[in-house]
């Protein structure tokens, strides 16, 4: 890193939907997995945590609450460093501060140097990978974006299903102070997926069109902002932000609440646990799916509408999994959660690239989050509380279910109503004024005056008669020969013929 590579994405730079693409899609793959997985794979330390630290199980739930904190509140801060320093330089450094956080965290006498190594450390160091990753994929992606955010999204149920089994057989193996350890060298692969992130290079040009293209940026390109809140003045942007922000206040209550519903109904641990993983399993495939369906030509212009249909259909799972009364029955909510949840992690930044454009989207995407990081914080601690004064599961589904039903009616309104006939009316206006000139100049005489126009009419005569000036030296040149008899008469007749033109030879041929 001898120098800084500001990757702000050139104008004359098209997404090759490709190439190097690829190795940034699978670079994005990993961070998401890392990003998305590690608050819930770093649940399987608690027992040994509580039984080490000697504090209650509310106490260790602050770990994950502090990293999706992290993950999500610190959205600004990471577009502000993209911004000034690029995409790769800041992955590598996060990549450090992943592990460090994890090993420091290896040491640790108390709990509250786990909420500092793990929560803040760690954290930080997996929101300086996942924001960046999804900013560069967005600059190589464009026709096939869809597909690509699908792809990425998966990293998080494949992470998932490999990071708890993982987190328990190292626990088993080598305590919670090796496990932590390993996976804290395990996170130094965020390091090699950020320097995967190639900042994309101009075409090539002549040392001439160099030095004048400088000399024209350098005159209107202004200074780049660290933070643009001017996206906040875009109408679609706002409805996306309320929208998700309510989405998230029940999204990820029914995955931390279903093992323990299923442990209500008086299942076993083991058989309880195994519902995640078939919500997971799912997730997997439904992901990449509604990458390519997001991707259809039809469907890619209504891709707000999907992304409403996908929460609509989340909610209605959580209000229909909350009469479960049997093991058979959760598990066919989580066949249809994971489909749900699964197009919802696949659409919500294909929607939100949509809407702002690449050039917008680092800001947007930093503001989008530290919104969702309010709600994350809320939602499933309000959760907790209804489940601790009702002592009833079907509540806490039903809660979550309204609210997310909520967002996409929010969503699918403020669009249909704000920003379907936006771009529409100003551009048929403008086609109608176009047409309506061009009739009118088509529908008009030669000879038809026009207010103000004499010195028009005039400039037009002088080019008919320069133009037959020429037509009649090469007509001369070619041996054309007039008899000189015809051409009297013709002169003679040449008032009635040519009007008020000057009747001469050369005019009148």
């Amino acid at each position: 890193m001898g120098g800084v590579a500001l990757d702000d994405g050139p104008a004359g730079v098209k997404a090759p939907d490709g190439g190097w693409g690829w190795a940034v899609l699978f670079g994005c793959f990993v961070i998401t997995g890392f990003s998305y997985a590690f608050p819930k794979a770093v649940s399987v330390f608690f027992k040994e945590l509580i039984r080490e630290f000697g504090v209650g199980y509310s106490d260790t739930a602050w770990i994950s609450s502090i990293l999706l904190a992290m993950l999500y509140g610190t959205g600004p801060l990471c577009s502000i460093l993209v911004n000034r320093f690029g995409c790769r330089p800041v992955m590598m450094v996060g990549g450090l501060f992943a592990s460090l956080g994890m090993i420091l965290a290896s040491f640790s006498t108390s709990i509250l140097h786990i909420y500092l190594c793990t929560g803040v450390i760690t954290g930080l160091g997996l929101a300086l990978n996942f924001q960046p990753s999804l900013i560069m994929l967005n600059r190589y992606f464009n026709e096939k974006r869809p597909l690509a955010n699908g792809l990425a999204a998966a990293g998080s149920p494949v992470a998932l299903c490999c990071l708890s089994p993982l987190g328990q057989v190292l626990q088993y193996q080598y305590g919670w102070r090796g496990g932590f350890l390993i996976l804290g060298g395990m996170l130094l692969n965020c390091c090699a997926c950020g320097a995967l992130m190639r900042p994309l290079l101009p075409p090539k040009k002549t040392k001439d069109e160099e030095t004048q293209t400088k000399a024209v940026e350098e005159k209107k390109k202004p200074k780049p902002k660290l933070l643009d809140f001017t996206v906040f003045k875009d109408r679609g942007f706002v409805i996306y932000t309320v929208a998700a922000s309510i989405m998230v206040l029940g999204l990820f209550v029914p995955p931390v609440f279903v093992v323990s519903y299923a442990k209500e109904l008086g299942n076993e641990d083991t058989k309880s646990a195994l519902l995640l993983t078939i919500l997971g399993f799912i997730d997997i495939f439904a992901r990449p799916t509604c990458g390519i369906i997001a991707g259809l030509k039809w469907v890619r212009p209504r891709c707000v509408y999907l992304f409403s249909f996908a929460m609509i259909f989340n909610g209605t799972t959580d209000i229909v999994g909350s009469m479960s009364k049997d093991y058979a029955s959760l598990v066919v909510f989580c066949i249809f959660f994971g489909i749900s949840y699964g197009m919802v992690g696949a659409l919500q930044f294909e929607v939100l690239m949509a809407i702002v454009g690449t050039d917008k989207f680092p800001s947007a995407i930093g503001l989008v989050l530290l919104m969702e990081a309010i709600a994350v914080l809320v939602g499933p601690p309000s959760a907790g509380r209804l489940l601790d004064s009702t002592k009833v599961y079907m509540f806490v589904f039903l809660l979550a279910g309204c609210e997310v039903c909520l967002s996409a009616i929010v969503l699918a309104t403020g669009n249909f109503f704000c920003l379907k006939k936006k771009p529409e009316e100003p551009e048929a206006k403008l086609e109608m004024a176009v047409t309506d000139t061009e009739m009118e100049q088509l529908n008009k005489s030669p000879t038809e005056e026009v207010p103000g126009g004499e010195e028009t009419e005039k400039g037009q005569k002088e080019e008919v008669e320069k133009e037959n000036e020429k037509t009649a030296e090469d007509k001369q040149t070619e041996g054309v020969n007039v008899d000189s008899v015809e051409v009297e008469d013709f002169l003679k007749d040449g008032t009635e013929k040519n009007g008020d033109i000057a009747t001469n030879p050369e005019t009148s041929l």
